[in-house]
């Protein structure tokens, strides 16, 4: 009982001060998260290995993803099922739901090494891999999947972690981590000379170090204590896991697809016009890295406010609930804002970030594709942030087939039909006009199920009053 009340302030405590507390370690943390691949770019780019380089990251990015998804699928269907259970007061099996979902995420993690490990070239070239970058993506794609289940194990935990009230424990187990492999990058690629392995060494280093500081805060949890016993899986309590988590799983799948499809398209309609195909390629591997920061701060701000939301959602305060919405769909616009601004204005600064092409014929035509794709395929970030919102703001509070068809929209129905389409008239212009058109026409439906859900909201809201002015009469 004594967990359950330590959650109270979650339904009383004022909102923007809860959102103070839970939102800056959970962004910071994911910030963090981000780091782990944008700083191997940035010391490769800046390397000798240059646009190759970067390249053979680029195409190592979406196997990266499919970890994360997974780990992201147990992990925050884990942390909604806490969260609405403290709000119910029914605390009793989490600690099942927790041990079921780490030991999932094990399993998964062996069965996808034996999957990439004898398939790893083939997935790489079909991830956009040329003949002048593959021998570079295996060299540090190697290394990497050794690593996969300490990768998605820390992230795994490190969703419940925020969860139990300890966002500061999770932004300090990812930033550790990440504090490390910025110290090794220089030391590995440069001083010993290592490449892309270098590169390689220092993020799972890294993850390592992550991975030991989540494991010790599995011996000081709130809300749960953890024995063996929970490792054991129990389907049963963790059907509802399995549903809340959903969205997390499609949104991180959708990303490898449209990779997968971008990159594909990007070698075809690229090798047809000036760029030839390594220029675009590596061009969207640093688009796809900038564009997690974005995407990974908005994230923050909503996976910070899980906690609150799903408390609330379970003690049924649903004016708490309207509240939090706003206060994340501002700071949700903002950030878009701020982002759109800064890749209109200044695509060559960030682009400049990763190196300049060296290895290349003709470096202006890098920096010409930079520049458009950071104008036009970004072009309406700002929503695309705030599709990303709403989907795991609808799976906080129990609705995952909201949160799963606001996932999808984006991604699969609108921008992978698009990306196929439009290249045949216009070329690979066809491919970065895809992007915005899918942002509007997805904003316009997830508009729709928001106004759908608070529509409903509101009729509970009028049900209970309803209910409460029949029980006082009697």
């Amino acid at each position: 009982m004594d967990n359950v009340q330590s959650s109270d302030f979650l339904g009383k405590e004022k909102i923007s001060k809860l959102m103070v507390k839970f939102c800056i370690p959970c962004v910071l943390s994911l910030l963090v998260a981000a780091l782990y691949n944008i700083v191997d770019q940035i010391f490769v780019g800046n390397s000798e290995l240059s646009t190759l380089g970067n390249a053979a990251t680029g195409v190592v990015f979406p196997i990266f993803i499919i970890a994360q998804g997974f780990a992201w699928y147990f992990g925050d269907g884990s942390a909604a099922y806490i969260n609405i259970h403290q709000g119910k007061g029914d605390t009793g099996k989490i600690h099942k739901c927790v041990g079921t979902g780490m030991t999932l995420t094990v399993i998964v993690s062996v069965v996808l090494l034996a999957i990439f490990y004898p398939l790893k070239t083939q997935m790489l070239t079909l991830f956009g891999a040329s003949e002048n970058s593959i021998g570079y993506a295996v060299e540090y794609f190697n290394i990497i999947l050794g690593f996969f289940p300490v990768y998605m194990l820390s992230n795994m935990i490190n969703a419940v972690v925020r969860a139990d009230g300890s966002p500061s424990w999770s932004m300090l187990s990812m930033l550790a981590g990440a504090v490390v492999n910025i110290v090794l990058d220089p030391i590995f690629i440069f001083a010993c000379k290592w490449g892309m392995s270098g590169a390689a060494w220092a993020t799972v280093i890294g993850q390592c170090v992550s991975f030991v500081i989540s494991i010790i805060y599995l011996f000081r949890t709130k809300t749960f204590k953890l024995t063996l016993k929970s490792l054991i899986p129990d389907f049963k309590t963790y059907g509802e896991a399995f549903k809340l988590g959903l969205s997390s799983l499609i949104t991180q799948m959708t990303i490898v697809v449209i990779s997968l499809v971008c990159n594909i398209m990007l070698a075809k309609y690229g090798s047809m016009s000036k760029y030839g195909a390594d220029i675009p390629i590596a061009v969207i591997g640093i688009e796809s890295k900038v564009f997690t920061v974005v995407i990974n701060i908005v994230v923050g701000i909503v996976l910070g406010c899980q906690p609150i939301i799903g408390f609330n959602m379970g003690a049924r305060n649903f004016d708490r609930i309207k509240k939090l919405y706003r206060s994340i769909l501002l700071c949700t616009v903002v950030v878009g804002a701020i982002a759109t601004i800064l890749f209109e204005a200044a695509p060559d600064a960030v682009v400049g970030m990763f190196g300049k092409p060296t290895n290349i014929p003709n470096p202006d035509d890098y920096w010409e594709f930079a520049r458009k794709t950071f104008r036009i395929f970004l072009a309406l970030v700002i929503f695309t942030c705030t599709i990303k919102m709403s989907s795991i703001f609808f799976q906080a509070v129990g609705k995952p087939v909201f949160a799963v068809l606001t996932s999808l929209i984006r991604d699969i129905i609108c921008f992978v039909p698009l990306i196929c389409v439009l290249p045949i008239f216009y070329g690979v212009d066809g491919i970065l006009v895809s992007a915005p058109i899918a942002d509007l026409l997805a904003m316009l439906v997830t508009a729709g199920l928001t106004v759908a859900l608070f529509m409903g909201i509101d009729k509970m809201m009028k049900q209970e009053k309803k209910a409460e002015e029949i029980e006082l009469l009697k």
